[in-house]
């Protein structure tokens, strides 16, 4: 499968010019920056073609990060929030954390219309390179960066029949591994949110980590979000059923609450076993099947409870539907669509009269520091700096599969059922036992006020 997967790489549409230097030379660079950026230019970027050398390894302090993006041209898109945050630093445990590593290069595939990011890096001293590869070799021969952020989310892509959006992270994770076999040296990666829309391009991402030994993090920035309260499950809590409640309009949305869903459950007694089925329900077929699962109307009841909504008001939501997870080890999970109550998950716990509640609540802002969460950079420059992973990656799989099932379960020889058929998933027969502490922020929330993006306006 890797073989014909590489093949059809090469055709998927890239800038057309392919050179191997920046997109902005050194001159234009330093001539918007003066001579006060000189030094940290000639630290941070190659000369055009030369070997990625220029500075001996043995003087970097802080790990060089190749970033990849598929759009870069608004303030809340993620490809803008991820990296000035690498760049400028970020909000964790209430206070500002300067940044630990270097953003040296950066490669957007829609270029064209990314003006932002194309003034950021100006403005910074980046260099945009013309081709995914030449960005990660920094414009020499072989790999010449200390980690790589993916951020395949936005810009203008299309979406197929079951609503899959066709984001090109599988084509961009797959060209940086190209370089990686290449050089025969590979350096952490991050991909933001799921791994891909389609499952044995994902299943392929996952396996090329563990055969190449790198070090993989990704998924929603909503488990490293403030709850609500300020807790984590303790590790083999003996859970029996559980839920996420969120918006759940889209591919991208359902994400969120999926890996929410995941970052709880894995924590069940026994550590994670894998999936044996999803199901898509939507519609008012959706509050049906809720009746017909009293563990789940429950733990549904005790969080408009917990909310001081009338009962039953969760089901009015103007957008109905749920994906159905049953794990190997028999336990149940459902994210069910629902309005005004943030993100937030409600577990049965063995031993305990009422259920647990957890909410990650309001938007990850304020929007002046890019409308999202602070704690997801956190962990992607923990990854950077101490080469592990955050998290087991096969929860980020995990995620991606589930998702991927759901859309794909409405649809059946190209009919579609509002009532979408049980996909059993013997492939997501994985185990594994975290041992991960909690990951998320606490304490004051980050100030209104703008991060520096190099330039006043």
């Amino acid at each position: 499968m890797a073989k014909k997967q590489i093949e059809i790489a090469d055709s998927f549409p890239i800038n057309e010019i392919t050179e191997s230097h920046p997109l902005f030379t050194r001159r234009e660079m330093l001539g918007a920056a003066g001579t006060a950026g000189l030094a940290a230019l000639v630290r941070m970027t190659p000369l055009a073609g030369s070997a990625a050398g220029a500075v001996p390894q043995t003087m970097q302090t802080r790990p060089r990060i190749a970033c990849i993006v598929s759009f870069w041209g608004a303030p809340g898109s993620h490809a803008d929030w991820i990296i000035n945050k690498l760049m400028d630093g970020y909000w964790w445990q209430g206070a500002h954390t300067p940044s630990r590593v270097d953003v040296v290069s950066v490669y957007i595939h829609q270029f064209e219309t990314s003006l932002l990011g194309q003034k950021v890096c100006k403005a910074k001293n980046i260099p945009i390179y013309k081709t995914v590869g030449e960005a990660v070799k920094l414009g020499g021969t072989e790999l010449a960066v200390d980690g790589v952020v993916i951020v395949g989310e936005h810009g203008e892509y299309p979406t197929d029949l079951k609503g899959h959006w066709l984001l090109p992270r599988w084509w961009m994770y797959q060209q940086v591994v190209r370089v990686f076999e290449q050089s025969k040296r590979s350096v952490a990666v991050f991909n933001d949110k799921h791994l891909s829309y389609n499952w044995d391009d994902a299943k392929w991402m996952f396996d090329k980590s563990r055969e190449l030994n790198f070090p993989l993090t990704g998924g929603s920035s909503i488990p490293t979000y403030f709850r609500k309260p300020e807790m984590d499950l303790a590790i083999d809590t003996p859970m029996k059923n559980s839920i996420v409640i969120g918006g759940t309009a889209d591919e991208g949305a359902i994400f969120h609450c999926v890996d929410l869903l995941q970052a709880f459950v894995e924590r069940r007694k026994g550590g994670e076993t894998g999936v044996k089925s999803v199901q898509s329900i939507r519609g008012p077929e959706t509050w049906k099947w809720v009746d017909r699962n009293p563990w789940a109307g429950k733990l549904l009841d005790s969080v408009a409870k917990h909310f001081d909504l009338k009962p039953g008001s969760l089901q009015e939501s103007a957008q109905a539907n749920v994906c159905i997870v049953e794990y190997n080890d028999g336990t149940k999970a459902a994210v069910i669509s629902g309005r005004d109550v943030g993100w937030t998950y409600a577990g049965e716990i063995e031993g305990q009269k009422e259920p647990t509640i957890v909410s990650m609540l309001g938007w990850p802002g304020p929007y002046s520091q890019y409308h999202a969460a602070n704690g997801q950079p956190h962990w992607i420059t923990e990854m950077m700096l101490t080469k592990k992973e955050p998290f087991n990656a096969e929860r980020l799989l995990l995620s991606t599969g589930i998702v991927n099932h759901y859309m794909d379960s409405n649809w059946e020889n190209g009919r579609y059922s509002a009532v979408g058929h049980r996909i059993e998933t013997p492939f997501m027969n994985m185990r594994y036992h975290t041992t991960r502490g909690p990951m998320f922020e606490k304490g004051e929330r980050p100030p209104n006020i703008p991060y520096i993006r190099g330039f006043d306006k």
